[in-house]
């Protein structure tokens, strides 16, 4: 069992920057992908951005690239999402996923059924 405790959201103006923690405890795993994913009201649930824990190679969505930075300090197994440029269409819950087993992937996966464990997510909202 892996327990993923976010935090960081906040409110914002159009331009802001945050920056989201995923802190992540309990059973140890080999290989791991973390992930961020949003969903705001009535939309789907997308995935933003993930890292392989072990290669850290990272992957992004095309509306993010250039301005969210996922990283990770595998001392404290964090996983951190650098928001820079925010605008309102940010604005959204924020959830941290973690894929502890099964096929390895060359590029981390931006698909929610990829993964296994989630937290509670952390609210951002962004004004224009």
């Amino acid at each position: 069992q892996v327990q993923l405790v976010e935090s960081g959201g906040g409110s914002v103006q159009t331009g802001g920057s945050l920056r989201l923690s995923c802190a992540a405890s309990g059973a140890a795993y080999r290989r791991a992908y973390m992930a961020w994913f949003r969903q705001a009201p009535g939309k789907e649930r997308e995935g933003v951005a993930a890292i392989d824990t072990t290669s850290g190679r990272t992957a992004y969505v095309d509306s993010v690239k250039g301005r969210f930075t996922i990283s990770q300090d595998n001392a404290k197994n964090t996983v951190y999402l650098q928001m820079n440029s925010l605008t309102p269409e940010d604005t959204a819950m924020y959830y941290c996923a973690v894929r502890t087993s099964g096929v390895i992937y060359y590029t981390p996966p931006l698909d929610r059924s990829k993964y296994n464990y989630w937290g509670q997510g952390t609210q951002v909202t962004v004004s224009s």
